[in-house]
């Protein structure tokens, strides 16, 4: 067994949530980790859980925020400079509603496609952000 697969691999999915050409961008608060940088919203899956209901339940509770899920996309894992890696499940959601309701976020951001750079991500997100632009019209 190698050293890498003795390592604890934090799985999160995450929603690139699309409505009208645009996809929202989240910013994390003061006081969560990685302040105020910004972010796909999303969450840790739960035990007996599968990763579109982790991502559905997740974004009711962050953003008190409907969705349909799209498609699933390349995950992308990033390690931090403790060592820590994190594993990005991102998919393509629509939004099934204009009204949120921020319980985590500092603020949230409606984004075309060509803007999204312009942001402070975090940056286990940031592939996923080029991937998006990349892939995506």
């Amino acid at each position: 067994m190698n050293l890498l697969s003795k390592l604890n691999i934090l799985k999160v999915s995450c929603a690139i949530i699309e409505m009208e050409g645009k996809i929202l961008c989240a910013q994390r608060s003061e006081i969560m980790k990685l302040p105020l940088k910004w972010e796909f919203p999303g969450g840790k899956k739960e035990k007996n859980e599968s990763y579109k209901e982790c991502l559905k339940r997740e974004i009711k509770e962050e953003l008190d925020l409907e969705i349909e899920i799209v498609e699933r996309l390349p995950s992308f894992t990033y390690r931090f400079l403790n060592k820590e890696r994190i594993k990005l499940i991102p998919f393509r959601c629509k939004a099934l509603s204009r009204d949120i309701n921020l319980t985590e976020h500092q603020e949230i951001k409606w984004l075309g496609k060509e803007q999204l750079k312009k942001l402070d991500w975090a940056e286990a997100d940031i592939p996923i952000v080029n991937y998006y632009i990349q892939n995506y019209k």
